[in-house]
């Protein structure tokens, strides 16, 4: 079975998920098949705290792949920030265009 999670990495008492599509036999810091974002819990000022490719992760899911609960929880947010992004940028356009 394929599963999206997250795989641990960054410095002690810092931590840094890559969010990544493997097996669900292969350890977590183990081999993946393709890496579809990242997540940083103690981001700070500029720095983004999710990065996530919405269309891949749309793409495992429709063949089967599936979500840890941690991972939807972070599509939720990704995708919520993605649709209030489009909004502000419809909402700067000028009507006839």
């Amino acid at each position: 079975m394929v599963k999206i999670r997250l795989t641990r990495g960054g410095a002690k008492k810092r931590p840094f998920y890559h969010i990544i599509v493997t097996d669900s036999r292969s350890a977590r810091d183990g081999r993946n098949i393709e890496r579809v974002g990242f997540y940083n819990p103690v981001a700070q000022g500029q720095e983004k705290r999710i990065e996530l490719d919405l269309e891949r992760v749309k793409h495992w899911v429709d063949n089967g792949a599936q979500l840890t609960d941690k991972v939807a929880d972070l599509y939720k947010q990704a995708a919520k920030a993605a649709w209030c992004r489009c909004r502000l940028l419809q909402a700067a356009l000028p009507p006839w265009t």
